[in-house]
Parts: structure tokens; C-alpha cells; sequence
């Protein structure tokens, strides 16, 4: 972090500052004042119009032909849940840089509108579209995994056939959002927890990284049935306690305190023995 970016980091940059450099012309700051303004969740209509205007940024570009800045501030839009970014971020799917296209996509999950459904749909059958894929291996056409979350956040159950096929795909974290987004589609109980099954299934995988998707899976749809084996899955603790987190506060969707479910018992009791 160079001088600049130093002396404003943390509490020392203002909303008013952050909002100044977004629209200035220092590359690095502007990408570092998007960042800012999502992390501190500064929803002022300011930020908002600052923002949505940086997702058309032409200036900021790598040599691949990516859009930081872009990233950055369709990242900070869906943390900041202000639904006037949502068309914005929709013309966000259709950008050449993939990984705007994901933040793009992770941010309309976020935002909860279902205007956008068609349009995810439309990405998520189209391989070609004429954009950039990843860079790197596996070399993706489209952010499938942002994608399904994204329609499985937006109960959007005319996915479920477009949905299912990607529970086959070749990168299992691809296989894993398809099946938390089929989880959260489910017409009944029982095709839910199938789903949820096959996830507790994969915390078992060899690989790490992926025992830690699993885990931000399984608490994003609070699957109580999972709550031993997050328990017991071989990574940080800390992971674990943010997974149980998210059954925790689904069982106390369903309940009037001070009275708690046997679930919630049986969550908490998980907890504090990984304290």
C-alpha cells in the first residue's frame, strides 16, 4: 500500500474524502475508495450515485483487459443493498471482464430484486457471449458459481432445471453451489434435505479450500442436520463457529424467546465447545 492509501486507511478516510476520490483521477485511490465505501457500508445517495457511475469506468484497466475498479464497486453495491444499483449491476453482466461479471452477479444475490432472474438465466446458459473467460485454470466461460447462489438467494425456482445439470460439473465448487441453490429451490422437505445431504457429504473432500466452501455453504442455508459434522470437519475453527453461526440465527427464525428450540440448543452446544 503505497503513502497515500496509507495515511487513509481505516477510520482516517471520510465519506465525504472517499466519495472525492472516487470521482478524481489517481487510479489507485479510486479503486481503494470503492473498496472503502463497501467495507464501511456508507449508503448515502452520494456513495450510491458515485458507484453505480464507477461500473461504467473506462480508465482503470489492466493489460488482460479486466476492470478493477468496476470489480470493486459492484462488490461495494451489494454490500451496501440500495436497489437503485440493480440495473446497473444487471448491465454489469454483460461486461467482458469475467470478474465483474461475478461481483456483478454476487451483488444482484445480495440485493434480493428478482428483475434480474432472466438475466442471470441468460448467462448461465450462454458459454460463448463473446466475454473474457477466467484467466486462470479452469478457465470458466461464465461465474457459474456466483450465478447459482445468486438464483438460489433469489428463489428463483424456474432455475431448477437449468440448475440441476451443473450438480455434474467438473469443478466441485461449481457441484456445491448448485447444490446449496437447489437446497434453498426445493418444492419440499425432503428434496431440500437431499441437497443439504450432499453437502455434509462433501466435508469429507481431501481438499481444504473446498472443505472451507462447504462450510460457507452449509451455514448460508442453515442444513441443522449438518451441525455434527461441521463440527467435526477438519478446518479452522473459527470457519466452523461462522457456519453453525448461520443454522444458529435460521433456528431462531422459528422461535420466541427466551424459549429455544432443540436445534438451537444442540447449535449452541457445538459452539461452545469449539470456543
Amino acid at each position: 500500500m503505497d503513502d497515500a492509501l496509507a495515511s487513509q486507511d481505516n477510520g482516517a478516510l471520510t465519506v465525504e474524502q472517499a466519495i472525492a476520490n472516487l470521482q478524481g483521477e489517481d487510479l489507485g485511490l479510486r479503486v481503494y475508495a470503492a473498496w472503502w465505501l463497501g467495507r464501511f457500508r456508507v449508503d448515502a445517495p452520494e456513495a450510491i450515485d458515485v458507484l453505480i457511475a464507477a461500473l461504467q469506468d473506462e480508465a482503470d484497466r489492466t493489460e488482460a483487459g479486466g476492470y478493477p475498479l468496476r470489480r470493486n464497486a459492484a462488490r461495494a453495491l451489494g454490500k451496501l443493498g440500495n436497489q437503485k444499483a440493480v440495473p446497473a449491476l444487471v448491465e454489469g453482466l454483460a461486461c467482458s471482464d469475467f470478474y465483474v461479471r461475478e461481483s456483478a452477479a454476487q451483488a444482484l444475490g445480495l440485493l434480493g430484486n428478482p428483475i434480474c432472474v432472466s438475466r442471470l438465466l441468460e448467462l448461465l446458459n450462454n458459454q460463448i457471449l463473446g466475454t473474457l473467460p477466467a484467466p486462470e485454470p479452469p478457465q470458466l466461460a461464465q461465474p457459474f458459481e456466483a450465478i447459482l447462489e445468486a438464483l438460489g438467494r433469489l428463489g428463483a425456482t424456474e432455475a431448477i432445471p437449468m440448475i440441476q445439470p451443473f450438480l455434474d460439473h467438473a469443478v466441485p465448487r461449481i457441484q456445491y453451489a448448485a447444490a446449496r441453490s437447489l437446497y434453498q429451490l426445493a418444492p419440499n422437505l425432503q428434496q431440500a434435505n437431499q441437497y443439504g445431504d450432499r453437502l455434509v457429504q462433501a466435508l469429507s473432500n481431501s481438499n481444504l479450500q473446498l472443505r472451507r466452501a462447504v462450510l460457507a455453504d452449509l451455514g448460508e442455508i442453515g442444513y441443522l442436520p449438518a451441525a455434527e459434522a461441521i463440527a467435526q470437519t477438519l478446518a479452522e475453527n473459527s470457519l466452523k463457529l461462522i457456519s453453525l453461526k448461520g443454522l444458529l440465527e435460521k433456528q431462531l427464525l422459528h422461535i420466541t424467546l427466551p424459549h429455544l428450540s432443540d436445534g438451537a440448543v444442540q447449535v449452541m452446544a457445538l459452539m461452545d465447545e469449539l470456543l
